[in-house]
């Protein structure tokens, strides 16, 4: 089995300088430019055929308009259409409770909003009992705010 070289004594270790050296070139590698700029003219048209490019497909403002109104009535007729197949499939029983339930439902939780706010007025207000000596300052405090990096600056009249 061979020991890793041992320096002499006295002098400095190789993989120092090693180190130094790849430490220089590193340095001297950032004076060199990382990017080219070609100044040559590209060409207005090229032997390239168009490609389709994803999204829309190129058409007039009209067009646009017109896809986007045709779009928002057939998803508009969906719960129509829903609705009407719902009538002639289920018995009118059942569709009564099916849309009589919600408006109960949102009654009740009516009504329960109108009592808890007719018994939170209905408490009496909360009465504090000072003992000593008490100040009541009615000084108005004035501020104004002003700049990119606000400064509120609060004044007390004299």
């Amino acid at each position: 089995m061979q020991l890793p070289e041992q320096p002499l004594a006295g002098q400095p270790d190789p993989t120092i300088h090693a180190n130094a050296a790849r430490f220089l070139a590193a340095i001297n590698d950032i004076e060199k430019p990382t990017s080219y700029y070609d100044p040559t003219e590209l060409p207005a048209v090229g032997p390239t055929p168009p490609v389709p490019q994803p999204g829309q497909p190129p058409m007039s403002q009209w067009a646009v308009n017109a896809s986007g109104v045709i779009k928002a009535v057939s998803v508009a007729s969906l719960p129509v259409g829903g609705a009407l197949w719902l009538v002639g499939q289920v018995d009118p029983l059942t569709l009564g409770i099916i849309f009589g339930s919600p408006a109960v439902a949102a009654l009740a939780v009516a009504r329960l909003v109108a009592k808890v706010k007719d018994a939170n007025q209905a408490n009496q207000p909360v009465v504090q009992n000072y003992y000593g000596n008490v100040h009541h300052d009615t000084r108005t405090v004035t501020s104004t705010t002003r700049g990119v990096i606000a400064n509120t600056r609060n004044q007390l009249p004299k």
